[in-house]
This record gives structure tokens, sequence and C-alpha cells, in this order.
């Protein structure tokens, strides 16, 4: 019972955070599914300045900052991989990745926020922010986080996917 509640839950999550950061179709796959919690991500400038603009924006507004997680970043470039050899910007198998999340390191709730096509750190929390979907992600009540920004090599154009995580 509580996994399909959690379930239900988690489609209520990706319906609400859908709004705006996708407009192109999308259709469903299957990712890959690590069962085993990834240690090792090497962060790029990128990636660690949103982390910080994402917590000095959380301690402005009276939260705790997040505390990066590896294996969420990784699961984060693992979608964005995705989007860019599929040219989509979606949300597909958010299930699966919550799922082995939850999972891997016991989280008890996940999100998930995608961006595409900002040039900075700053546009792109901005761009969250203005978002009610997203800066309820932002402000939620979660402990970790882990980003990946990949930029597509045909086009030039970058694709972030921001996980948080209550552990």
């Amino acid at each position: 019972m509580k996994l399909k509640l959690l379930r239900a839950l988690l489609l209520v999550a990706v319906i609400c955070t859908m709004n705006s950061c996708s407009s192109d179709a999308s259709e469903a796959t299957t990712e890959n599914t690590t069962t085993q919690k990834v240690v090792n991500y090497t962060y790029n400038t990128s990636e660690i300045e949103t982390m910080n603009l994402i917590n000095t924006y959380r301690v402005s507004v009276g939260l705790n900052p997040l505390e990066k997680i590896n294996h969420m970043s990784y699961k984060s470039e693992e979608h964005d991989n995705y989007m860019i050899a599929n040219n989509v910007v979606n949300h597909n198998d958010f299930v699966a990745r919550s799922e082995n999340i939850i999972k891997v390191l016991g989280a008890k709730i996940v999100s998930e926020n995608i961006a595409y096509n900002y040039g900075t750190p700053q546009a792109a929390l901005n761009a969250w922010l203005a978002s009610p979907g997203h800066k309820e992600n932002i402000e939620g009540d979660y402990t970790h986080f882990g980003i990946a920004i990949r930029e597509n090599p045909v086009n030039g154009k970058k694709y972030y996917t921001n996980i948080f995580a209550k552990i």
C-alpha cells in the first residue's frame, strides 16, 4: 500500500514540476538503472556554481543548505545524456530515477527540476524561481541534492537536471 501511495505521490510531483521546463514532445524510454551507489562524480564549474546559488538562495529564505550526493548527480547526468541523445527536454523515467535514489540512498522523498538552453547557472536558477513548481522544489523540505549540466555537442545548448531528496 505504501509503495502504491509513494508512486502516486511521485507521479503528482512529476506532473507539478513539468510546467514550463519542457516544450518538446516526449516518448517513454528505459534508462540505465544503476543499483549500486555511485561514489565518484567530477563536478564542472557550472555545476558547483549552480549548487552554490541554490544553497545561497535557500539560506537567504531561512532554509538549510543542501549537501551534494554524487550518486544523485550521476543519475542527473544519465538524464541529461538521455535528453541530448534523444533531442528532448522532459522528465521521462523520473519514477525510475526516484525509486533508484530511494532504494540506494534511503531517500524518503525525491523531486526533480530540469532546464534547457540557459547560458549561465544564474539564468537557470532565475527561471526555476519564476516557476511555482520548480521554486517549490528548490524551497522543499530536502537535505541533499545532485546536479548535472551537459552541453549538446551538436548545437552547444545546455541541459540541466537537478534532483532533490530528503534522506
